[in-house]
Order: structure tokens, then sequence, then C-alpha cells
């Protein structure tokens, strides 16, 4: 296996760590950690795109070919879905920074906050599909990684019941941090035109308040938006990086088992129909 493979799975490893501890702002520093480590997500992420840059335009040329599998046309569209939302989130978390760009003034300053907090959940689920998508090719390296070459029948059954577990554990801390309420904030924040969001006098938002109410109008009380729980205020909430990795990397194990398994069956199914094809015609 290519150096340039290792290269790429420590450093898709290293953003997906770094990206789920962007989920409480107290971890590490706080502020200050969030927007130094959120510009190295930059220069990974756009490095991670450089990498894969071959492919990108392979696939761009074969676009509309109908021999083109459909998983790797499904993988080319959540990949421009990933690269659309996270420059979205690195554009917008420059306009509202308090610490690395503190005197950058853009304007409707609450919607660009509102709109990076909820834009981010929806990128932990593209993510999460992007590793279901290529989990065989996360084993395959895994396996290189250790040495390991056989599969006894044993470790299978403990994989099928971490499988289990980490779903039970994935889908209790979904509850348990409003994660598909916050998610649904995305659609609720697009519905606001940025004039409806209340404007701080030219201030920066103020992310160490657990909550944005203060900045609720009667205009978006009449757009039916309710504030989405950011802060975790009905659940646990930990400083603890380890904890926030815990959390969030369970909640993406249930999307990334989804994903995986949704094209595993049509994977099986188009087999089965290559096979059943020639012995339909005999």
């Amino acid at each position: 296996m290519k150096k340039v493979t290792y290269v790429r799975f420590g450093l898709d490893l290293l953003m997906a760590i770094t990206f789920v501890l962007f989920f409480n702002k107290q971890v590490l520093g706080g502020l200050t950690f969030h927007e130094i480590a959120g510009l190295a997500i930059a220069v990974a992420f756009f490095t991670h795109v450089l990498l894969n840059w071959q492919w990108v335009k392979k696939v761009t040329v074969k676009l509309f070919d109908r021999k083109l599998p459909r998983k790797t046309k499904f993988g080319y569209f959540l990949n421009i879905m990933l690269l659309i939302t996270m420059s979205f989130i690195m554009i917008s978390g420059i306009f509202i920074s308090r610490v690395v760009f503190p005197n950058i003034n853009v304007g409707n300053e609450q919607w660009f906050k509102v709109s990076h907090i909820s834009v981010s959940f929806l990128v932990l689920i593209l993510v999460a599909a992007h590793v279901g998508l290529h989990w065989k090719w996360v084993i395959n390296v895994c396996k290189n990684i250790t040495k390991f070459k056989k599969t006894k029948k044993s470790l299978s059954i403990v994989a099928k019941l971490a499988t289990v577990a980490l779903l039970v554990v994935g889908i209790y801390e979904i509850n348990e941090t409003g994660f598909l309420g916050k998610l649904g904030g995305v659609a609720r924040v697009l519905n606001l035109s940025s004039s409806d969001m209340p404007q701080k006098g030219g201030e920066k938002p103020d992310f160490d308040r657990h909550s944005f109410s203060e900045t609720k109008s009667s205009a978006m009380a009449s757009a039916g938006y309710e504030r989405p729980d950011f802060d975790h205020e009905g659940g646990f909430e930990s400083p603890n990086p380890f904890v926030v990795i815990g959390t969030y990397f369970a909640i993406m194990s249930v999307f990334i088992i989804v994903i995986y398994y949704i094209e595993k069956i049509l994977t099986r199914v188009k087999r089965r129909k290559k096979i059943a094809g020639p012995a339909a015609e005999i």
C-alpha cells in the first residue's frame, strides 16, 4: 500500500477528531482552540481535496456516462456537498471570529453565527456518509497498519456485536443531545432572511452565552422559528475532550453504519440482477 494512502488516512482521522471537538466550545481552551484549530482544519480539508484531485477530474469528465457506477456518482455529489458546506462553515467562522479575526465586520453577524452552528450538524452527517461509503477502504488500511490479514469467525461475531452496540449508543446520544432538532435548524435558518436576524450594533456575536435566546425577535417568532438547543440544555455536556469525541463519534457511527449497509445491500441486488440476466435469457 502506497505511503500517500497512509497520509490520507491519518489526515482524515485527525480532521474527524478535531471536527467533533468543535461541537463543545468549552473544550481545550474554548474559542482560542476553536478558531485556531478551525483554520488548521481548513488547510487539512483542502489538502485532502488536492490529494484526491485526480479522482475528481476523472469522475467529472465521466459524470454523465451511463457506465459510471451509481456509487461513484453518489460519492461525487456527496463530496460537492461537503465542499460547499465546509467552505461555508470556514467563511462564516471568519466572519464571526472573536480571537483570530476580531476586527472583521460584514454585518448580519448573528445570522452567520446561527447558520455556522446549524450547518455544522449537517456536515457531521455528510462526513459520516462519506466514511460509510468508503468503509471497506478504512478497514483495509487498518488491516495493513496492524498487519492483520486473517478474519476468524469469532472476530466476525465480535464485529457484529460491536456494530449493534454502536447503533444503540449512537441512537441514545442522538436523543440525549437533541441532534435531530439541531439539524432541523438548517432548514429554519434558510427560511429566514438575514434581515430578520437581530443585530447587536455591529458587535461580534456573544459565543460565551449558553444560548442566543436574547436575539430572538418578533420577526423570527412570526416566521415560526424556534431556538435550537445548541448547548445541550436538556442533557449532559462535558468539556472533557474524550467525552465529546466519544459522544459525536457515536452519533457519526449511526450514519456510517446505515450508509455502509445500504451500499452493501444495493451491491448485492446489482450482482443478483447480473447473474439473473444471463440465466433468464437461457
